[in-house]
């Protein structure tokens, strides 16, 4: 293939999706790869990073002719200025880098609004200029030790500590144990507490986050409450920027576990809803990297 080409990419905490098309949206190559070795900081190794990935993936013949990236851990709108120039460096083309959760909203076609994002992590963030002249505004994103509410680990945390303080105060059987232990491989509640703090990899806590919504689908009450309570949280972040002088009418929500578990995109929504009434909330339907392509696109416009 002669010719431009734009590249965009979704840069997450566990995997990195790129897709590149031709400026008419003629599609050139779309692969995962893992993001293990990302980190958002410095600018310019992230930078160095990402011209990285673009080549690899640029298809024999093709001209890059801009890029577009939302990235895990750039959490400022000065830290997404800074990457986006290094990256122009880089990789001597235009180029745009945004948070991986503001790709939610280029993603569902919309110039502004708020996107939330559950997957490894949590985070949301405020799309389109804000009453102070803030073009992104964030809200939690403190990682899953501290917060990341709603997030995979974030759940499988609330989980286990609900299970243990059930079985510590000797209350009613609750089916939330059996099925945490059965996911973690151990035979009892001590056994619970020991693997879980023995191995603080967020992936080992992550990937048991499925036993939580099938404890709930069993009937656990435990397990409701706590899938209750991440999209109760989730939908506080949008509070939180629309009390911080956010103004839009669309929210946008996406990530691995809210497009994945129907119950806690429901409890979100709800909660949204209940505190917003004036909001529409979308799940998203569209892969993120959608909304890079858009970003990079944008960025090429000055050049067609």
């Amino acid at each position: 293939m002669n010719g431009p080409a734009l590249v965009g990419l979704d840069i997450g905490g566990t995997k990195t999706h790129v897709r590149v098309e031709t400026p008419d949206g003629r599609r050139l190559a779309d692969a995962v790869h893992p993001s293990e070795d990302w980190a958002a900081e410095p600018v310019d190794v992230a930078a160095q990073w990402i011209a990285a990935v673009v080549e690899r993936h640029r298809p024999p013949g093709a001209t890059v002719a801009a890029i577009g990236a939302g990235a895990q851990g750039c959490d400022t709108e000065a830290h997404c200025v800074a990457l986006g120039h290094a990256l122009t460096s880089a990789a001597g083309v235009p180029s745009v880098v945004t948070n991986d959760a503001a790709l939610l909203v280029p993603a569902a076609g919309l110039s502004t609004g708020i996107g939330v994002i559950a997957g490894t992590g949590s985070i949301a963030v405020a799309v389109g200029r804000a009453q102070d002249g803030a073009a992104l505004r964030f809200a939690g994103g403190w990682g899953w030790v501290i917060g990341d509410e709603g997030s995979a680990p974030a759940l499988v945390r609330e989980a286990v500590r609900a299970a243990l303080t059930r079985n510590d105060a000797g209350g009613p059987p609750d089916v939330l144990l059996p099925v945490l232990l059965e996911a973690f491989g151990v035979a009892s509640a001590t056994g619970l507490a020991r693997t879980v703090n023995d191995n603080t990899d967020a992936a080992h806590w992550a990937s048991r986050a499925p036993a939580v919504f099938a404890a709930a689908e069993r009937g656990s009450a435990d397990a409701r409450a706590v899938i209750t309570a991440g999209g109760e949280s989730l939908a506080g972040l949008v509070g939180v920027l629309l009390a911080g002088g956010t103004t839009t009418t669309d929210v946008v929500a996406a990530g691995g576990v809210m497009t994945g578990q129907p119950s806690l995109f429901a409890a979100f929504r709800d909660a949204v809803g209940r505190a917003h009434p004036g909001l529409t909330v979308h799940l998203l339907h569209e892969p993120p990297v959608a909304g890079a392509l858009a970003l990079a696109r944008r960025a090429a416009q000055p050049l067609s």
